[in-house]
């Protein structure tokens, strides 16, 4: 993290959840790189009507929560995610695992897999995924 980016988020040791909007926003940081409110709001807008001070409040709520860093030394002011896509959606399954499947990866494998029908890539994928994870157990 360069100096001029701020981050006023506490120092808690269990990030706060995105809410759908602020991974709206997210997920045009994550694609485009860092930018500014007037950027996310115009972008968010070519998919659906989304008001300036909207998109404003949403970043700056998402400062406070650690979501996002502000850059400080150029106006106006420029945002990037403070975590990858990666980590967040990580952070997010680890969350759903607890707090839905007891923790059980075998639980939410099966009702991931119960809700929607797989490609046989996907399948293959798995598969493969879990042979790679019963070869390290042995």
């Amino acid at each position: 993290m360069t100096k001029d980016f701020v981050n006023n988020r506490g120092m808690t040791s269990k990030r706060r959840r995105p809410t759908e909007g602020e991974l709206s926003i997210l997920g045009v940081l994550w694609e485009g790189g860092p930018r500014s409110v007037r950027d996310i709001q115009r972008i968010l807008n070519e998919s659906r009507p989304t008001g300036y001070t909207t998109v404003l409040k949403l970043v700056q709520i998402m400062t406070e929560k650690g979501l996002v860093e502000r850059d400080e030394s150029q106006r106006p002011q420029i945002y990037r995610a403070r975590y990858s896509q990666e980590q967040t959606q990580r952070q997010l399954l680890r969350d759903l695992l607890d707090r839905a499947f007891g923790g059980s990866v075998k639980e939410l494998v099966l009702q991931a897999l119960a809700t929607k029908r797989s490609s046989p890539e996907e399948l293959e994928a798995i598969e493969k995924l879990l042979d790679r994870f019963e070869g390290d157990k042995k």
